[in-house]
């Protein structure tokens, strides 16, 4: 029996299960705020979403596990390979729980980065680190910026322009049914971005235990592991996630129906270029910037700048926060184990 294997696939799953507890809510947090979903009718939702977008996006197209997989190095004699993979996706769940219990909605997606990072160092030094793959988490992060924050800030600006003659009931009824669709899409894309991302983590831990090959520059992802992430995933989404929902979707900036779709529509665009091109950017980060550009094109002062500052905090702590505590971890494991 390969210890080292059981507990390595045993925290990926802790880590998929915590980012659907924790991440998946905050591409449905507009829907729930401005009330065109219910929250159990929202979560749920989610959970179906969640599971196809990670299990339809890798059948088709795998360029952001290809792109983890390929971040850092964990090549080392014996067993120490595993020990320092198993530490990085510890640290995560630390991270992530934690950031839970504050409400904070930080990225998965950056602890994971991070995590593998610090773990990788700990192990190889910084010839540990794949310069050009990690290049497109910094090429991620300029672009879920802009196209959330400035997409949310165009998108509203063109509905007001467009539906300045429209009654507001007419208006706020399309809208309903937009902001329903894009709550849909934003989860079935949250899932296509984070689903694969710990399929490509999965797939190392295969590699490292010889039950994995590597074909070309990345991993053929069977089946089953699209599967099992896709429903561990969903599984964690049903748990809840109330608290993030309020951090993002109704303390940040109060929003009307047609500001909600405008954010969920940027988020999507932003989410879908980017799993195309095998750039892994934050849902969180997207989302939540998507929202300050809406909030900004009404005017500055309507986004509680509080809420933003708590968010920037945790993003900018998330990599040398989780980094470091991966260095740590890893560096225990292998001397324990």
């Amino acid at each position: 029996m390969n210890i080292a294997l059981i507990v390595t696939v045993t925290l990926v799953m802790g880590v998929i299960f915590v980012n659907g507890w924790t991440d998946a809510p905050n591409a449905i947090a507009t829907a729930v705020s401005t009330r065109v979903l219910k929250p159990n009718v929202a979560i749920w939702m989610a959970v179906v979403m969640n599971f196809l977008g990670a299990l339809v996006m890798t059948y088709f197209n795998a360029q952001v596990a290809e792109t983890i997989s390929n971040i850092v190095s964990f090549d080392a004699q014996g067993n120490a390979s595993q020990v320092a993979l198993a530490a990085s996706l510890f640290s995560i769940v630390v991270w992530s729980v934690a950031a839970w219990y504050f409400g904070i909605p930080t990225s998965e997606s950056h602890a994971l980065i991070a995590g593998l990072t610090g773990s990788a160092m700990a192990l190889g030094g910084i010839g540990a680190v794949n310069g050009s793959e990690w290049g497109k988490v910094l090429v991620g992060l300029v672009v879920s910026t802009v196209m959330g924050f400035g997409g949310g800030y165009l998108v509203t600006k063109l509905i007001v322009i467009l539906f300045r003659g429209v009654a507001r009931r007419t208006a706020n009824k399309v809208f309903t049914y937009g902001q329903a669709f894009g709550a849909a899409a934003n989860a079935f894309l949250h899932g296509a971005q984070d689903g694969q991302k710990f399929m490509g983590v999965f797939m190392l831990g295969l590699y490292y235990n010889n039950l994995a090959e590597k074909s070309g520059s990345g991993f053929i992802i069977p089946i089953w592991v699209m599967v099992l992430c896709s429903v561990t995933m969903g599984f964690g989404t049903s748990v809840g996630g109330m608290r993030i929902i309020k951090s993002v979707g109704m303390d940040m900036v109060k929003l009307e129906r047609y500001q909600g779709f405008a954010a969920d529509l940027s988020t999507a665009v932003c989410l879908f270029a980017a799993s195309i091109f095998g750039i892994p950017v934050s849902t969180t980060h997207t989302k939540t910037t998507a929202i300050m550009g809406v909030g900004a094109s009404k005017r500055v002062s309507s986004v509680d700048w509080r809420i933003v500052k708590e968010m920037l905090i945790a993003w900018i702590l998330t990599f040398p926060g989780c980094g470091i505590i991966a260095f740590v971890m890893a560096k225990l494991f292998i001397a324990l184990f």
